[in-house]
């Protein structure tokens, strides 16, 4: 089965032999290839929407798959069992969308091991409230497709015996602390286009008064600068 480099990332990250629940699965692309190349036994396909659902259905008969992937109609975590996944994937929406299905399904992540995360935007925020749910980001991926890029992540729980060595950082919770760690090219790609954005923002507002427009500034400022500290890392490594 051919899928975009992206799900095909984001279904690398599973470990393998687990037991997956597919959140807002869609065409159920991801739970078909991993059961297909024999990655994974069994899978569920969630979704709130009955249109995907409906094509999620037929992409795994079309398989062969009924007996080992599932459907369900399911707001977030709603229609998982506790225990029932090891391994959830919640890829393609937003930053938002997807904190607030971890806060509503929190009891339902109950015997799960690990989360696979894709968010489409306000990554920041994904990554401060599993860290503060006591989850701990282990790898990090990102990927440029047809001119958009795309940052995932692998998250596992804290062992109540790990000490969190320190909080992350504004760069590490904005950028990825392995992507940072990695020097990552595809990140870079992004912070200098981030880079170029956010300086043709500064000039717009250089000539603007009034407090939304002070308290705007000052945001970007903050943000440039976070991204030339990122980007000096990539040359002090070009340097060695």
């Amino acid at each position: 089965m051919q899928i975009s480099k992206r799900l095909r990332t984001v279904a690398g990250m599973v470990t393998s032999g687990s037991i997956l629940a597919d959140i807002g699965t869609d065409h159920a692309y991801i739970p078909i290839y991993l059961v297909s190349n024999k990655k994974i036994p069994c899978a569920l396909a969630m979704d709130v929407n009955r249109g995907p659902l409906g094509k999620a259905q037929r992409h795994i008969q079309e398989a062969g798959l009924e007996a080992v992937i599932e459907t369900r109609l399911s707001d977030g975590l709603a229609a998982l069992r506790c225990g029932e996944a090891e391994s959830i994937v919640i890829a393609g929406m937003g930053g938002p969308l997807m904190v607030r299905i971890l806060e509503e399904g929190r009891e339902k992540l109950v015997g799960c091991r690990e989360l696979i995360l894709q968010p489409q935007s306000d990554i920041r925020a994904v990554r401060a409230y599993i860290e503060k749910e006591g989850w701990q980001i282990v790898s990090e991926e990102m990927l440029c497709e047809e001119q958009k890029f795309y940052p995932m992540m692998r998250a596992v729980r804290r062992e109540k015996t790990d000490v969190l060595a320190s909080p992350l950082t504004e760069a590490q919770l904005r950028f990825g602390t392995f992507l940072i760690k990695a020097r990552h090219p595809v990140l870079r790609e992004f912070l200098l286009g981030e880079r170029q954005m956010n300086r043709r923002i500064q000039d717009a507002l250089a000539g603007q008064s009034g407090e939304g427009a002070s308290r705007r500034r000052q945001e970007v400022a903050e943000t440039l600068e976070l991204i030339e500290e990122v980007l000096a890392l990539y040359t002090e490594a070009t340097s060695l």
